[in-house]
């Protein structure tokens, strides 16, 4: 089943459904699920759900019976991960705090220092039920956006190979990685001959990897025949466990966004159509990236061109570029395409503007509302 048969599907009952609202097609989601489950299935790595990517935690349940676990970045996705993947974290903080760090040692499987400080800081309250590591920095990445690139020169992110001794602490079982963002199996080959060219000797001495996230795997076209080539060449000549935790892969196409047009404004013969969502507050990612998002309803060629501008006062929440065969009015339906991993989770409520409402499009072609948002949960924000 295409995802146009499928959004065909949602289309049909989108006047039952709140507007603004983001919309998780439990369909598409288990498509993705299933596709990760051949990777962990073939290659014998294990997959984890990284919540600064994905945290929809209402199908997190759904996603265990596909994939290993989640990795958490802060001490209360930690808490999420065991309350509702039932499973312990893997725990990779850029910086771990004093009084939080004894409960992600309960509440974690794994943990990964950031820096050599950080480990001498806690290395005295180590416990044996915890493997922990170190995150290193291969000094290379093949990501061309430098705000998405954790090797950039100067980075706070891992520690460099002129930083380590020859042996690693015995406390340190483990080394990770982050190297990718939106890579393809290709890319992840190129950093790899750099992270064994770097880091070789080290991989003999630890019994688990990670290989971070931005293995782009639900993507149409990402050869995942490589990637798994790739995860099992690593675990036969290193005898080690590994892991990749992909945030994107995870949502990624498997979610919407209905808004709809409240304003048309023509200006110096630019059209904005201005929308009841926001680009900065709904959409972060989009300006932030940035990148143009798809519509259902756009067409490339289309004559009329419009600016979609969102509901708050900040001047640059908008985005160009997008065609429609017909004008847009007041009231017409805008509905964003992959809504369900970043953007999503990046979500506030910049300039008071309410949160979209949040929703499932089940297997059975219904809509299941999660939550709808408020004044009070405005209020909470700024308390």
């Amino acid at each position: 089943m295409s995802n146009t048969q499928v959004m065909s599907g949602l289309l049909s009952k989108i006047n039952s459904i709140p507007n603004p609202c983001f919309v998780l097609d439990e369909f598409l989601f288990e498509r993705n699920m299933k596709l990760l489950k051949r990777v962990e299935q073939e290659s014998g790595a294990s997959i984890l759900c990284a919540l600064k990517g994905f945290a929809m935690w209402e199908v997190f349940p759904l996603a265990m019976d596909y994939i290993s676990g989640g990795t958490a970045s802060s001490l209360n996705e930690v808490k999420l991960i065991n309350e509702k993947m039932n499973r312990k974290a893997h725990a990779c903080f850029v910086v771990y705090e004093q009084e939080e760090f004894n409960e992600v040692n309960k509440l974690s499987s794994h943990a990964t220092f950031n820096s050599i400080s950080q480990f001498e800081k806690f290395k005295s309250i180590l416990i044996k039920d915890v493997q922990y590591a170190f995150r290193i920095n291969p000094e290379f990445s093949n990501v061309a956006f430098n705000q998405y690139n954790p090797c950039t020169p100067g980075s706070r992110f891992g520690i460099t190979k002129e930083m380590l001794k020859s042996k690693l602490p015995d406390q340190i079982s483990g080394l990770h990685f982050h190297t990718l963002c939106e890579s393809s199996a290709e890319d992840f080959e190129d950093a790899l001959i750099k992270i064994e060219e770097n880091f070789g000797d080290y991989l003999h001495q630890v019994s688990w990897v990670n290989f971070g996230g931005g293995h782009h795997i639900t993507k149409d076209g990402y050869d995942i025949d490589l990637l798994i080539k790739l995860l099992k060449i690593v675990r036969d000549k290193y005898n080690v466990d590994v892991y990749i935790e992909p945030g994107e892969a995870i949502g990624l196409n498997a979610g919407y966004l209905t808004s709809k047009v409240e304003d048309v404004v023509k200006v110096n013969g630019i059209n904005t159509a201005v929308l009841n969502v926001s680009f900065a507050a709904h959409m972060p990612d989009c300006l932030e990236m940035p990148y143009k998002p798809n519509v259902v309803s756009e067409v490339e060629s289309g004559l009329h061109k419009y600016n979609l501008g969102g509901n708050t006062c900040m001047s640059g929440d908008f985005v160009s570029g997008f065609s429609f065969d017909k004008e847009l009015k007041e009231g017409d339906l805008i509905v964003f395409e992959d809504m369900a991993h970043y953007t999503f989770v990046k979500t506030n409520f910049f300039n008071g503007v309410n949160h979209p409402s949040i929703g499932i499009w089940t297997k059975n072609k219904e809509f299941k509302l999660l939550r709808q948002f408020g004044y009070e949960d405005f209020k909470e924000r700024l308390s």
